[in-house]
């Protein structure tokens, strides 16, 4: 396999790059930068709705890299990687990688009510697959990689939306960071160390539907009209609290408020904090995130609110997004991708991926 002219040193000898169908844009990008050619495979759903691969090329003791990113159908999406998974397994290919910038099922990776830990399934799922190391970006919850007795590498896109910012958001040394409620300020702290600037809390906000319902302490048994005490004392119950009102912790008048996250799905937690900050006098809001889901109609929605500008990267193919919402930006994060699979291919170190990056990022 001939290699291209390329500014990454790369010998593309003894590994194949396989791309799912849902974000083949991505996955050309991360090829040519590491000047190789996207392996040949056909993946496709059969009449009977079942899915099918077919491997054009051998992958005997070759480094097998399949890049599968989300899409709007990520059930179909997993069953493809899973899929092709088995077949490189069963044609003897040394390892196999799994490149999945966003981890589908993520969100759910806590106990809800009666529920399941669907991230922990996953994680089996694709051990048993053949999988032998992952390559993933920005966990919602680190204590996902947890869940895998295989290697996983959770890399930051940081980096990344920093440099967007100190380059393309005017006079960006009068911003401030926001977190969106108390659980995003350690990311929020992150942004605000290493570029210098204030920091702002957006506190009484309601709650994110995940983390009304974590577990089963949130769903007692029916009310029964008490009976007299016997030898056991009655377990008493606790009244929910009330929320505070929704307050900003932090001056953010005259500012730029630019608010981080790690995954922007529903648009109305965002919209509501974006309003909060233009009563409260920031005069420009951004919203900086790592993966842009945007399902339903959040586009429409955000198009219509007053937030400025919506910065994503393209974990997630948005051209349907961006055609709904002119204010959506993305930044490329291939070169991580392609410089990720080039030292494990190669078998170098990791951790300069990882330099300067805090531990709360």
């Amino acid at each position: 396999m001939a290699a291209k002219n390329s500014g990454m040193h790369f010998v593309s000898k003894g590994m194949i790059l396989f791309a799912g169908n849902s974000h083949r844009e991505l996955a050309q990008s991360v090829a040519d930068k590491l000047g190789i050619e996207l392996g040949k495979a056909d993946i496709y759903i059969q009449d009977n709705k079942e899915t099918a691969v077919d491997i054009k090329e051998s992958v005997r003791g070759k480094d097998v890299f399949i890049l599968a990113a989300g899409s709007r159908d990520v059930n179909n999406l997993i069953m493809e990687l899973l899929i092709l998974t088995y077949a490189c397994k069963t044609s003897c290919a040394r390892s196999i990688i799994a490149v999945v910038p966003y981890l589908p099922y993520s969100q759910q990776s806590q106990m809800r009510k009666r529920g399941s830990i669907v991230a922990k399934l996953l994680a089996t799922m694709l051990g048993k697959s053949g999988i032998t190391n992952m390559i993933t970006m920005d966990l919602h919850h680190k204590e996902i990689q947890g869940f895998y007795n295989i290697p996983v590498d959770n890399l930051r896109a940081s980096p990344f939306l920093v440099q967007y910012i100190t380059e393309n958001i005017p006079d960006w040394r009068n911003a401030i960071i926001v977190a969106r409620n108390p659980g995003a300020a350690k990311r929020a702290t992150s942004y605000s160390d290493r570029l210098r600037l204030g920091l702002a809390v957006i506190h009484g906000e309601q709650k994110d539907a995940e983390q009304e319902n974590i577990d089963g302490r949130h769903s007692p048994p029916p009310f029964v009209a008490p009976k007299p005490a016997t030898a056991m004392e009655v377990i008493p119950f606790f009244t929910q609290k009330e929320k505070p009102p929704i307050n900003v912790v932090g001056d953010v008048t005259g500012r730029i408020a630019i608010v981080v996250d790690d995954i922007i799905d529903d648009a109305e937690p965002f919209i509501a904090a974006g309003d909060v900050l233009k009563e409260r006098g920031a005069y420009k809001v951004y919203l900086i995130l790592t993966h842009g889901i945007l399902s339903g109609d959040a586009p429409k929605l955000l198009e219509q609110s007053c937030i400025d500008e919506i910065v994503v990267t393209n974990t997630l193919p948005l051209d349907v997004q961006r055609l709904q919402c002119n204010k959506i930006r993305t930044v490329d994060i291939s070169l991580l991708l392609a410089e990720s699979i080039r030292r494990i291919h190669n078998g170098e170190s990791m951790s300069y991926l990882f330099r300067n990056i805090p531990l709360n990022d």
